[in-house]
């Protein structure tokens, strides 16, 4: 046409080459006809015009989605099968600022991913899933899916789907939509230019309310499979629309309604997190009396190894720190293995799993000979004992023989000897305040005459370490305290 420019021009959320076969790197792997290349360029459109592709990671499952991570030029992760809104609930939540994208298949999300994207949604998490629905497994092989229409033949179901005896297709959007968290749930299709249109401005919304920090926003793609439902790609696009699109109706399932908060500190936190009790945004401050430091406590099942952990979390939590605290023990309810970790931090923490800990505290014997060695150079064992075993020796950290179970007799409980240690801690290490212990006790325990016995205890471990560590203490043969 004369006067005018005819200009194809590929999205930049997407790599200049695609380089997953040397001699086809301008070409997709999809097949012809396939909606997943569709789906791709909404996405990469959507990113485009909203200026969210240097924020945005992509995670892409097992099945044909898989392959997100060869087009798209943006982070990519690729998970387990099924396991894509948990990995992306960690990537948004690790990264505030980031738009974390879930792209899944019906066989991936509705079958071994049902749990995952249930409690997602279920949460809130402020993420955008992008769900691509074909009624059947594609990739591998053509079996039937949670989606698979009734009637409709599989390589699993030969003769069609049977409710009797397979139950019926699973309607993911009417699932979700029944839970209170999400706030935009809607279902187009890629059967003709109208509905994808309408595909387009629903990606779109998708990704502008995850940047406004509105929280789960999902929306479904019905999309053809000409080479798995065996129709080329015109008949397969019919069948979208005359077919699928009959059990599965387009249209929007939840649209809440957000009003965001103003919010300088944290502009891309969901609702949830930008709105406090009060009903506005506060600025964090931490208190100058904290220290960060990691800390494994251990022990047997029934000596408040646990519990001594849940406290030091409180206490830091309470002092607005950045906590995490991860149990771990046996099936016995007392005598067997226990232990937990505790980090303590300025800042977000990574991973709840602890290594090196710059603390142990060792409620017996064998929990000091099995973490002993894990303790970073220069950090410190508490050890609940009078003194060492003969027969170990440790070059590389301070330990305090601290008689934790000793001092609770005398006390009168020999329950509280995880609070003489907590005592014993907090004097050592002075990372947290010794008062925010007694207002977490205050708080924790309702017994009065437990509680009293806890603030001794909480003394006479810190007294313990101030007197008989710091002064009172003769150096044993290898520099312990005893």
């Amino acid at each position: 046409m004369e006067g005018f420019d005819i200009v194809k021009e590929k999205s930049p959320a997407f790599y200049d080459r695609f380089e997953r076969k040397d001699e086809l790197q301008g070409q997709t792997h999809y097949c012809p006809g396939c909606g997943h290349g569709v789906a791709h360029k909404l996405i990469a459109e959507a990113l485009t015009e909203l200026g969210l592709q240097d924020r945005t990671t992509l995670v892409s499952p097992v099945g044909c989605s898989v392959f997100a991570y060869y087009y798209f030029d943006v982070g990519n992760v690729q998970v387990a099968h099924g396991r894509a809104p948990a990995a992306a609930t960690a990537l948004r939540r690790s990264n505030p600022e980031s738009i974390v994208i879930s792209y899944q298949g019906d066989g991936d999300l509705a079958a071994i991913g049902t749990a995952e994207i249930i409690h997602a949604a279920n949460r809130g998490e402020n993420i955008t899933v992008i769900f691509i629905n074909n009624a059947i497994y594609g990739m591998t092989g053509g079996q039937m899916a949670p989606t698979t229409l009734v009637n409709q033949t599989s390589t699993t179901s030969p003769y069609g789907r049977n409710p009797a005896n397979e139950g019926f297709p699973l309607h993911v959007c009417e699932l979700l939509a029944s839970l209170e968290a999400p706030v935009y749930i809607e279902r187009v299709a890629l059967a003709d230019a109208k509905t994808i249109i309408k595909a387009q401005k629903a990606v779109k919304k998708a990704l502008t309310l995850q940047s406004q920090g509105a929280g789960f926003t999902f929306v479904e793609i019905l999309s053809p499979c000409p080479t798995i439902w065996k129709k080329d790609p015109i008949e397969a696009r019919k069948w979208v629309s005359e077919v699928l699109m009959k059990t599965y109706p387009l249209g929007v399932f939840r649209e809440k309604k957000i009003e965001m908060p103003e919010c300088k500190h944290a502009p891309h936190k969901s609702v949830a997190e930008a709105i406090g009790a009060s009903g506005g945004v506060s600025e964090v401050k931490r208190h100058h009396h904290t220290r960060e430091t990691t800390i494994k406590v251990a022990g047997f099942g029934g000596q408040g190894v646990l519990l001594l952990g849940q406290l030091i979390a409180e206490m830091g939590m309470r002092e607005n720190m950045e906590v995490s605290w991860l149990p771990s023990y046996g099936p016995e309810m007392r005598s067997g293995s226990a232990h937990c970790h505790v980090t303590l931090a300025h800042d977000r923490i990574g991973s709840p799993v602890i290594t090196r800990p710059e603390v142990v505290v060792a409620m017996n014997e064998p929990s000091l000979r099995k973490f002993a060695e894990q303790v970073a150079p220069g950090g410190v064992i508490l050890y609940n004992n009078s003194r060492l075993p003969e027969d170990f020796t440790c070059s590389h950290a301070r330990v305090l023989c601290v008689p934790a179970s000793e001092i609770a007799d005398t006390l009168g409980s020999a329950k509280i000897a995880n609070v003489v240690m907590l005592g014993a801690l907090l004097e050592e290490t002075e990372c947290l305040p010794a008062e925010t212990a007694i207002n977490v006790l205050e708080t924790t325990v309702k017994n009065p005459k437990i509680l009293e016995l806890d603030k001794k205890a909480l003394t006479a471990g810190r007294e313990f370490v101030d007197n008989q560590v710091r002064v009172g203490a003769v150096p044993g043969p290898d520099g312990y305290a005893y």
